[in-house]
């Protein structure tokens, strides 16, 4: 059984506020580093300088220290909306919580971001506060999508602890549908897959165990010797598990069809000669169109240990994603880190 770092079924609202800053602290207790690095490149820009300072006789009002150990103070507000429900007298309030800090942020927090008229007469009432502030209060509108992104900016592939706990937060962040899966159309998703690759690609079919969260994803990309060696259009997603009655069959997408029973069976053989268990630890089975072969390189040094997500739009620059065979060509001319 999973076991899961952030709490679900409870108000909403709260709860995802809390998640939120349980995700930031993880971070920060993970890699003090990777958490200031995440607030300099999203929320303060690249004139934000927390690092703690250690001064050899610094001069203080009355007299001068052998020694002292600093750091700037800084303060983020966060306001958590279910949707752009934010109004600008509450947020002009939340104001009142910052003192002489020289780095301040109100974030406003939602899976979608503010309308532009709101997040306007807003910053209008901001930039007449800012004016008579010695430090200014930046605003960041922003979503718990975006905020996941950063997070998985900063941490790379081997970033084990992390990455699963950034899973989670996103498996609750799309349970909840803080996260909208409208987008899952131009995201790829590469899976591991060198022990089982030529039986994916014969049999157009990827499984992996059922408890592992995941971002909804049109494609799927099997990782193999330093590339992604193939892409496929996923058309269905069913999870199985062998009961004393036979196996238990789930289609969360795409029919549940005989020939599609017929290839988890394959599959759960094919675990077996590879000693895992698809039995009795249920798997989610995904079904693509045609795995078509391509090579997606990775240019940087050792290899990936886990999943990853590519935006497909970002990598081919339009919004037009090309049918699957020309998808994979495509990719053959490009690389990533």
């Amino acid at each position: 059984m999973k076991i899961h770092y952030f709490q679900r079924y409870h108000e909403k609202e709260n709860v995802a506020t809390a998640n939120t800053m349980l995700l930031l602290s993880r971070l920060y207790s993970y890699s003090s580093d990777k958490f200031f690095r995440l607030l300099k490149s999203e929320f303060f820009s690249d004139s934000f300088e927390p690092e703690i300072v250690f001064n050899l006789q610094d001069k203080s009002v009355d007299s001068v220290p052998d020694a002292t150990i600093t750091q700037e103070g800084f303060k983020i507000v966060v306001e958590t909306k279910m949707s752009d429900w934010f109004y600008s007298e509450q947020l002009m309030k939340h104001l009142k919580s910052f003192g002489d800090e020289k780095y301040k942020v109100i974030i406003t927090l939602a899976p979608e971001l503010m309308a532009k008229d709101k997040r306007a007469d807003f910053e209008r009432q901001l930039k007449e506060y800012n004016s008579e502030q010695v430090h200014k209060v930046i605003h960041i509108n922003t979503t718990f999508e975006l905020l996941a992104k950063a997070v998985q900016d900063v941490i790379d592939d081997r970033d084990y602890e992390m990455q699963e706990v950034l899973d989670d937060y996103l498996n609750y962040c799309y349970n909840d549908g803080l996260i909208p899966v409208s987008d899952a159309w131009k995201y790829m998703r590469m899976q591991l897959a060198s022990t089982t690759f030529d039986f994916n690609v014969r049999e157009n079919v990827y499984y992996d165990k059922a408890e592992r969260g995941f971002r909804p994803h049109d494609y799927l990309g099997l990782y193999k010797n330093k590339s992604v060696r193939a892409i496929g259009k996923i058309c269905a997603r069913i999870t199985a598990i062998e009961t004393e009655n036979g196996i238990k069959y789930k289609a969360e997408f795409g029919d549940l069809t005989e020939e599609r029973k017929a290839k988890i069976l394959l599959a759960i053989q094919d675990g077996d000669s590879h000693n895992y268990n698809l039995r009795t630890v249920e798997h989610r089975y995904f079904f693509v169109e045609k795995f078509y072969e391509t090579d997606f390189k990775k240019i940087t040094p050792r290899a990936p240990m886990g999943t990853r997500i590519f935006d497909l739009s970002q990598i081919l620059e339009t919004d037009k994603i090309p049918d699957t065979e020309k998808l994979a060509e495509i990719l053959k001319e490009k690389n990533w880190n």
